[in-house]
């Protein structure tokens, strides 16, 4: 009885620490803030919860920032036909996406253009497929 307390006890903790750890849509982005940024890729972070990309883009006073694209997690991806090998390190890409609430450099996908291929990023705003 013991163990099957502590046991759900431990499964208890784990879960809320998962579950803290993941976030909104709404809680991190603004759906009212669209944005479109083109760039070339610099880091590629394919891992979960969320494939990160890290692209070197030009702000209007051309200057050079660097920018975190949050996308889907990786099965929702492959689901959407991505691959580990789609991206690559100075590859300019077109993101549609909408910016973050803090006003850093980060924006959730919505859509990623490729090589002429618009492929949908799997974003956690539900507006995928």
């Amino acid at each position: 009885m013991k163990k099957n307390l502590l046991g759900c006890f431990v499964g208890l903790i784990l879960g809320a620490v998962s579950l803290h750890a993941h976030h909104s849509f709404f809680a991190e982005f603004d759906p009212a803030k669209p944005v479109t940024l083109i760039g070339a890729v610099t880091k590629i972070e394919w891992s979960n919860p969320h494939i990160f990309l890290h692209i070197e883009v030009k702000d209007p006073s051309a200057k050079m920032t660097s920018w975190a694209i949050e996308m889907g997690n990786v099965t929702a991806l492959i689901r959407l036909g991505w691959s580990r090998d789609a991206i690559k390190i100075g590859d300019v890409i077109s993101v549609d996406g909408f910016l973050a609430r803090d006003g850093s450099n980060l924006a959730n996908a919505k859509t990623v253009l490729l090589n002429g291929k618009k492929m949908f990023a799997g974003s956690s705003q539900a507006a995928t497929p």
